[in-house]
């Protein structure tokens, strides 16, 4: 996740309809994002394990989502290789780490411990809790990513960026996963004629 790309993202991504920069601070923010999905928690689990499925590709530093990867159990790596080439036998110039797993309780948590993108050259420490649990016609997800530390960039400037980018990830996760449909907006009362002073 390119620091620049991370900006035009916060302008250009349509974020679900209840993601919300909880809390900024001087030393960090909180942001949090519920999507609930038509499928089972285990469901859930099995597709949010493997990003390179459902992450875009545009947030990430080979630009091919392929190259990501989630090992669910502690100490677990959510990395991704750097290629050489366009060779699938050449052998990669490097790797890198987005986030380190803290937590697993499968399908009811994943916790990881980083920092994403262009805030990994930063003096901060982020928890991303990725919590699921069931409801009525399937599942809810709810991402919570609390970040602290030294960083350069004002944290109530960079809080709706990374909330904008966070929200795309689970925007995508929900659509493999099938997003539940709103519930319909109730029906309006027909509207009445208009009555003249004189009652005709």
């Amino acid at each position: 996740m390119r620091p620049s790309i991370l900006v035009a993202a916060a302008v250009l991504v349509a974020v679900p309809v209840h993601a919300e920069v909880v809390a900024t601070a001087a030393n960090g923010f909180v942001v949090r994002q519920p999507a609930d999905v038509t499928a089972s928690p285990d469901a859930v689990w099995a597709e949010l394990i493997k990003p390179d499925e459902w992450w875009s590709d545009k947030h990430t530093f080979s630009g091919d989502a392929a190259n990501l990867s989630i090992e669910p159990q502690a100490g677990g790596c959510f990395c991704e290789m750097l290629p050489a080439s366009a060779s699938p036998r050449a052998a990669p110039r490097g790797s890198l780490e987005h986030m380190r797993v803290i937590y697993a309780e499968q399908p009811r948590v994943l916790r990881m411990s980083g920092a994403l993108g262009p805030l990994q050259s930063e003096a901060i420490q982020g928890t991303l809790t990725i919590a699921i649990k069931t409801v009525d016609g399937g599942s809810r997800i709810m991402w919570e990513y609390v970040v602290g530390g030294y960083m350069r960039q004002k944290p109530e400037e960079m809080a709706p960026m990374v909330d904008a980018v966070l929200g795309e990830q689970l925007s995508s996760l929900a659509k493999k996963l099938g997003p539940k449909e709103p519930p319909p907006a109730p029906a309006q009362p027909a509207a009445q004629p208009e009555r003249s002073i004189e009652g005709r």
